[in-house]
């Protein structure tokens, strides 16, 4: 019996969609794809295979330009490696010999020049004959600005063209892996991570100086090439600055040569045009700055490029990047409203200096960051030389912040715990009446809130049962609210409203279950003080007004729940564009 296919909560069918996607790819790529897997999974995608398979046909004989030569693929290996060809493809004056990567827009081969006998890397846009205008304009952006650029840590393009309706460009061949390949196998050592990203800083300045902003800077967008001491390939005292490979204490077996690859979405500072809409997020959520996670092209600049050159030295010293959640939705949430964690509590021997680097080039805001990339090399650069850097620590109130931005849910407590305290302490004060005991309970039961707070976010900082901790805060919240109403006798009193705030509150987790979940806690949090009232006073009040406070509190919970759901359809919508 055929397994039934798996849908996510909008009725969606997540691995349909993945295995169409992969197949339109291949298909507009060129490629060969077994579809017969495919169709033994789900026999109802053979209909539709078939139907792409003929509008492919179809759009090349009508003109919309032919398909490109298929390129029969041998299986890739576990190493991750390229996959090779059986045979090598024609392609015009090139022999394409395996598929180095795929991006959203295109393809990039490893090829063999004919005329010159010479590999490069031969990039192609995907699907062609199906791409939009703007999609074509930036691929031709892309080769465009590339070609201008002189630098030994920017490859260098020598060719684009267009061959049979299939635009191209040839670039420099790197043999090597990439950043994100060689930190598969765990962070760097601190004077290593520093060497390389030196030399990536020095690149996206010289970027910065041709009006160009990179937008996408990332680990697997920066090869890797071993260099050796001197004249190493492309070495040169430009990629070190006045640090030269001859006055820096580098081996031939750490000195990481690195080039930055991938302009794809490149934004020209001086240009009135953009190729991107305004509200469009663009890039890779783990290393965007939060102006460009918010969609706020506009705000987008050099600066940002200094953000992701520090988010990459983030994870080439601690293993992982400073934000990386289960989507990229809530990986953008993260990177606008969280701070990371320090790397010395990941890896105590990140060296202080360097973490003070890190830290000032990942500042929420443009303007606590570097004022450029150079200025970033430079201290990168100074440490290296043992000297002190311009980065430095945090005074009293950036370190507040900083926590609050880290753990924003029991900040928000314990700032309202503690306005409550003031206000007890002062009924107390100014009422000579209230008992003394009476004070001292409401007093104990803030702290016991408190506490409460502080042993969920450990919890929660320990990585572990995330969901059932966040339950459980939720839970203690609810019932140390109905307690404190309880004892201060507030059974009709305004402060009801603080289940509501509950929900509301439950909203920031972006789960429509939770938020449901803290509805429902609500609403029996107030069943419960509603009894002990009863039986307190010996009398309640009018039965329309706990309907409407009830009605008032599902209303609220499902106003959320429509909200946050809407939010995570719309997510999950464009993570499969």
């Amino acid at each position: 019996m055929t397994a039934k296919p798996q849908q996510d909560d909008d009725g969606f069918d997540a691995e349909a969609f993945d295995a169409l996607d992969s197949y339109c790819q291949a298909l507009h790529a060129g490629q060969a794809s077994d579809r017969s897997s495919l169709v033994a999974r789900d026999p109802g995608l053979a209909g539709v295979f078939d139907c792409l398979e003929e509008l492919h046909r179809l759009s090349a004989a009508a003109g919309l330009g032919p398909a490109p030569p298929t390129l029969p693929l041998a299986p890739a290996g576990p190493d991750s490696s390229p996959a090779p060809l059986l045979s090598p493809a024609e392609f015009g004056n090139y022999e394409l010999l395996g598929l180095l990567g795929r991006g959203g827009m295109g393809a990039v081969y490893k090829a063999r020049q004919k005329e010159l006998d010479r590999i490069v890397a031969l990039k192609m846009i995907l699907g062609c004959q199906f791409a939009s205008p703007a999609e074509l304009r930036r691929f031709q952006a892309e080769a465009r600005a590339t070609a201008k650029l002189t630098h030994p840590h920017v490859l260098q393009v020598y060719e684009a063209g267009c061959v049979n309706g299939q635009h191209f460009f040839t670039m420099q061949y790197v043999d090597g892996p990439s950043l994100a390949q060689r930190l598969r196998d765990g962070p760097l050592e601190p004077e290593e991570a520093a060497r390389c990203l030196l030399g990536v800083a020095r690149a996206v300045a010289y970027l910065h100086e041709q009006g160009i902003v990179h937008r996408d800077l990332k680990p697997s967008n920066i090869l890797l090439q071993s260099g050796v001491r001197g004249q190493g390939p492309g070495v040169s005292k430009e990629a070190f600055g006045s640090l030269t490979p001859d006055s820096c204490p580098l081996t031939p077996d750490s000195s990481l040569f690195p080039y930055v690859t991938d302009f794809g979405l490149i934004k020209m500072v001086q240009s009135s045009s953009d190729l991107t809409g305004t509200g469009v997020i663009v890039g890779t959520p783990s290393y965007m700055a939060p102006e460009q996670a918010a969609g706020r092209n506009a705000a987008v600049g050099p600066l940002s490029d200094v953000y992701s050159i520090g988010a990459i030295l983030y994870e080439t010293l601690t293993g992982r990047p400073p934000f990386h959640e289960s989507t990229p939705f809530d990986t953008l949430v993260q990177v606008i409203e969280n701070e990371p964690a320090l790397p010395h509590e990941l890896k105590p021997n990140v060296p202080r200096e360097l973490e003070l680097i890190c830290l000032k080039a990942l500042g929420k805001k443009p303007e606590l960051r570097y004022a450029s990339a150079s200025a970033l090399a430079d201290d990168l650069e100074r440490f290296l030389r043992g000297e002190p850097v311009s980065a430095r620590p945090q005074n009293l109130v950036q370190r507040l912040v900083r926590w609050a931005r880290q753990e924003p849910g029991l900040v928000a407590r314990l700032t309202a715990l503690g306005a409550s305290a003031a206000i007890a302490a002062i009924y107390y004060q100014l009422n000579h009446q209230v008992p003394l005991w009476y004070h001292l309970t409401i007093m104990g039961l803030l702290a016991l809130w408190a506490l409460a707070s502080f042993c969920c976010q450990w919890l929660l900082r320990a990585g572990r049962h995330a969901r059932t901790v966040g339950l459980a805060w939720l839970m203690s919240d609810g019932v140390m609210l109905t307690a404190v109403l309880i004892v201060d006798q507030a059974f009709y009193s305004p402060l009801a409203i603080g289940y509501g705030i509950l929900i509301v509150g439950s909203g920031f987790w972006y789960r429509a279950s939770v938020v449901w979940f803290t509805t429902a806690l609500a609403c029996f949090g107030y069943a419960s003080l509603t009894l002990a009232g009863i039986v307190a006073t010996g009398q309640g009040v009018s039965p329309h007004h706990h309907l409407i406070i009830f009605a008032g509190l599902g209303v609220t919970g499902w106003m959320v729940a429509t909200q946050v759901e809407r939010v995570r359809v719309l997510s999950r919508f464009y993570e499969r564009k």
